[in-house]
């Protein structure tokens, strides 16, 4: 299936977002601003969109990512499994997710999880090998 979604994706609508949204980061310290866009598979297979944008705090290490901020968003608006994710700058420079945010997108995408890298879409496999999550816990 996600084989087909990635042939069905407006990577370039997806990218867009990440852009728009980053420019409604609060970032006075790093001046950096980042956004993420991603599809997200409800239970009943319908497809949304859902963003986030970072948000910076003067204690420096309480900030939170732009990935962070759509993890929240994903919840907010329903839940569901994150099949797509773009991160970008204010300026449309490409950016990764730290390793924390990968974590935490591989938390709620999983394994399967196409994310835009440098190196064209790949999925979480690739971004995070070897990842750590749920289904490592026992029951």
């Amino acid at each position: 299936m996600l084989a087909d979604l990635d042939q069905l994706l407006d990577w370039e609508s997806l990218r867009a977002s990440a852009i728009e949204v980053a420019t409604l980061a609060y970032c006075p310290y790093s001046r950096l601003q980042v956004g993420a866009a991603a599809i997200v598979a409800a239970q009943d297979g319908t497809l949304r969109r859902i963003t986030g944008c970072n948000v910076e705090n003067a204690s420096y290490g309480l900030g939170a990512c732009a990935e962070v901020t759509l993890a929240g968003q994903l919840r907010l608006t329903g839940g569901g499994r994150l099949v797509a994710l773009a991160c970008r700058s204010g300026t449309g420079e490409l950016l990764m997710p730290c390793g924390r945010c990968r974590q935490v997108i591989y938390e709620f995408g999983g394994p399967d999880l196409l994310v835009d890298t440098p190196d064209g879409i790949h999925d979480m496999r690739w971004v995070l090998p070897a990842a750590f999550g749920p289904e490592h816990l026992p029951p």
